[in-house]
């Protein structure tokens, strides 16, 4: 059976995440009812990877396998009328049959938005931070992480995953008039992995942590030692790469 997969992005906000829940409203659930509308049969969709509630993407993959699309283009726009707003499909690839939106990504790329200014626009995307911070600092202990690979100390306690180890191919800030971007690109994320860094970074920006307090914390390997998770809100899913992908 053909497999195609579907390049999208959702605003997070209303959403508990991708993934289908019971209970719960998740951008999974938006989809499989329209491609289940579309195509007259249930579709089971594997998405790139999880999000958690209100997190954002701006890029994110899912494969499906479907008979009988004719026309890829025509197919999207028809499937764009039956989602919500907050969820927007961007084009549509046949793929080969073994292609895996999950296991075939090479690697991940987070963005984290900081405003420093009280911003009414702003609070649906980007995270209210108004306390002075060292960014220098922050790059230099991002620097770190990229020496480390086990990252048990940002993961969410209880996870059903088989290992804590990671690449991170690079890491750091950048500071843009008054908002603060971080982007992380690794080949795998923990759950909740990156909203955790981003906290522990913010107290080595506010002097709370030094640069040794944050090796240590990568290297005791205890989520209890970093810092607190900043707001889902201010986090997107900026970019996923696969090998045959362009």
């Amino acid at each position: 059976m053909p497999r195609y997969f579907l390049q999208l992005s959702f605003h997070g906000k209303k959403f508990h995440g991708w993934q289908i829940q019971d209970n719960a409203h998740s951008v999974q659930a938006e989809i499989n009812n329209a491609l289940k509308t579309l195509l007259s049969k249930d579709v089971e969709t594997t998405g790139c990877g999880r999000t958690d509630t209100g997190v954002h993407a701006s890029i994110f993959y899912l494969h499906f396998d479907a008979e009988g699309i004719n026309d890829e283009k025509d197919f999207v726009y028809h499937l764009n009328c039956l989602l919500p707003f907050e969820i927007s499909i961007q084009r549509m690839l046949k793929v080969d049959e073994k292609a895996h939106a999950r296991y075939d990504a090479t690697s991940r790329t987070y963005r984290y938005f900081i405003h420093r200014y009280k911003d009414p626009f702003l609070n649906d995307v980007s995270y209210y931070f108004p306390f002075p911070v060292d960014v220098q600092k922050m790059n230099e202990a991002a620097a770190i992480l990229k020496v480390h690979t086990d990252f048990s100390c940002f993961s969410k306690s209880r996870t059903q995953v088989k290992t804590n180890i990671c690449k991170i191919m690079s890491a750091g800030w950048t500071k843009k008039e008054d908002q603060l971007v971080f982007e992380i690109t690794a080949d795998r994320f923990l759950r909740n992995m990156v909203r955790a860094i981003v906290g522990t970074l913010l107290e080595v920006g506010e002097g709370h942590i030094s640069l040794t307090d944050f090796t240590e914390v990568i290297e005791n390997k205890k989520r209890s030692g970093a810092g607190a998770s900043v707001p889902g809100h201010g986090l997107f899913l900026a970019n996923v790469s696969y090998s045959y992908i362009s």
